[in-house]
C-alpha cells in the first residue's frame, strides 16, 4: 500500500494523477517499479513498446513461465489503484518467494503494460497487443493532440517501432496469465466479499448514431410540420436504456449527443451521439445491436428523418480459463466462506493476453464500486486477502504443474 502511494505520486499533471503512454511520468513510473522488481530477485527488460517485465527464474532454464500483469498508465484525473494494484501486487508475490529461496517449476514474468487506458492515442492496449502479436502497424501514424505520431512516441520512450513483432510472446513457452484488478463496480462490496473470481471479459460494440431532421424556426414551424432530430435521439435514447433493462446482463449507455445547430430557438436538424453496448456473451450483445438498428430505422421512418448507424469500435467477449479459475477459487477458499464468481464489463489486458495463454482474473473489492477517479479505494485488509489468494494460488499451481 505504501508502494501504491509512492507510485501515485508520479505524474504529469501537478495536483492530480494522469500517466499517459510514452510521457515522462511513464518512464519514471518504469524506473520505480523496475527497482522494487530487482530487489525481489527478478531480472527486468523493457521491450520494444516500452512494457516493463520482470523475470522470476524457475528451476530449469526451460521452465514455462506463468504471466502476472496489468497496467502503469492511467486516465486523467485517475485514481491510484485501477492498474498499478495488480502489478505491486505481483511484485509481493515473487518477493515472498525470493524471501524464503523458492524456485518453482515455472518462472515468473510480472509486466507493466505502457499502455492500456489508450489516453494518448485513442487506441486502448497498445502494450498487451505488442505482446500477444495483434498489434496493427497502422497504428504506428496515429498522432496524439500534439501532433506527435504513435511511432515518435515509441522512439521517444527509447522503444523500437521496427521490433514490436519481434517483441511477440511465444504462446509455447506460457503456463498462462493472471491479473489482479479492482472491481470498479459495486458487486463485490453488495456482497461484502473482498474479491472474487472473474468469469469472463465482456465483449464491447461502440457504435456513432446520427438522427438527421430538418432545422427550422423555432417559433414558426408548427408541431405537425416538424422533422426534429432530438426528439428522434430521446426516443432512441430510451429505448436503449428499456432493452438493456430487459436483456439480462446487458449494459448500454449512450454517453455523448451532440446537438446541431445548438440554438435555443432553432428545431435540432441533427444529432450525433454515441452507444456504448457491453455483455459477456457476444451473441445477447450483437442481438442487441441489431434490435437498437431496427428500432433507429422505425423512429426515423415514421418521423421522417435519416438514420445512421456507423460501428466504431468491437471486441470479442473474452471467457477466462476454467482450469486456472477453479484453481483462483480453491485459494480465495483458504481465505473467505464464499466464492462469487462475476463477469467483467470493462476491459483488461487479459482480455488481449486471453487470446495467447490461459487467462484468469481475480478481482478486488473497491469502495462505492468507484473507479476512474480520484476516490478509488481499496482497503488495506481487501488488498491483503488477495495478497494471500495469490500467494497460495501460486504455491499450488506449483504443486499440481507437470
Amino acid at each position: 500500500m505504501q508502494r501504491i502511494e509512492e507510485l501515485a505520486k508520479i505524474t504529469d499533471e501537478p495536483g492530480r494523477l494522469t500517466r499517459t503512454f510514452g510521457s515522462p511520468a511513464m518512464q519514471r513510473a518504469n524506473e520505480l517499479v523496475a527497482s522494487w522488481m530487482c530487489e525481489a530477485g527478478m531480472k527486468t527488460r523493457v521491450d520494444a513498446i516500452g512494457n516493463l517485465i520482470g523475470h522470476y527464474a524457475g528451476e530449469k532454464a526451460d521452465a514455462k513461465i506463468l504471466l502476472f500483469g496489468s497496467h502503469l498508465d492511467t486516465v486523467r484525473n485517475a485514481g491510484k489503484f485501477d492498474g498499478p494494484l495488480g502489478v505491486i501486487l505481483a511484485i509481493a508475490c515473487v518477493v515472498e518467494l525470493h524471501r524464503q529461496k523458492i524456485q518453482l517449476p515455472f518462472a515468473i514474468e510480472v509486466i507493466g503494460f505502457a499502455d492500456e487506458e489508450g489516453v494518448r492515442y485513442q487506441s486502448t492496449y497498445l502494450g498487451s497487443k505488442v505482446l500477444a502479436g495483434s498489434f496493427d502497424a497502422k497504428d504506428l501514424k496515429r498522432k496524439d493532440a500534439d501532433g506527435i505520431s504513435l511511432a515518435d512516441a515509441i522512439k521517444n520512450f527509447s522503444g523500437d517501432p521496427a521490433k514490436l513483432k519481434s517483441a511477440r510472446l511465444n504462446p509455447k513457452n506460457l503456463l498462462g496469465y493472471i491479473e489482479a484488478h479492482i472491481e470498479q463496480g459495486p458487486v463485490l462490496e453488495k456482497n461484502n466479499l473482498a474479491v472474487g473470481i472473474v468469469t469472463a471479459i465482456a465483449g464491447q460494440t461502440r457504435a456513432r448514431i446520427t438522427f438527421t431532421g430538418h432545422a427550422g424556426h423555432a417559433g414558426t414551424t408548427p408541431m405537425n410540420l416538424r422533422q426534429d432530430a432530438l426528439c428522434a435521439a430521446a426516443e432512441f435514447i430510451l429505448a436503449v436504456e428499456n432493452l438493456a433493462r430487459k436483456t439480462t446482463g446487458l449494459v448500454a449507455t449512450v454517453g455523448q449527443v451532440k446537438v446541431e445547430p445548438g440554438a435555443s430557438n432553432v428545431i435540432p436538424g441533427e444529432v450525433n451521439l454515441t452507444l456504448d453496448l457491453r455483455h459477456a456473451k457476444d451473441s445477447i450483445r450483437q442481438a442487441a445491436h441489431k434490435k437498437l438498428k431496427l428500432i433507429g430505422s422505425q423512429i426515423t421512418r415514421r418521423r421522417k428523418l435519416k438514420f445512421a448507424n456507423e460501428v466504431v469500435h468491437e471486441t470479442r467477449a473474452v471467457v477466462c480459463s476454467e482450469k486456472l479459475s477453479a484453481q483462483l477459487a480453491t485459494a480465495v477458499k483458504q481465505q473467505l466462506k464464499k466464492v462469487l464468481h462475476l463477469p467483467s464489463g470493462a476491459g483488461h489486458d487479459a482480455a488481449v493476453m486471453g487470446k495467447i495463454t490461459p487467462a484468469a482474473m481475480l478481482f478486488i473489492r473497491c469502495k462505492n464500486g468507484l473507479s476512474h477517479h480520484p476516490d478509488e479505494l481499496a482497503s488495506l485488509a481487501d488488498v491483503g486477502v488477495a495478497l494471500d489468494v495469490l500467494n497460495d494460488f501460486i504455491l499450488q499451481l506449483a504443486k499440481t504443474h507437470e
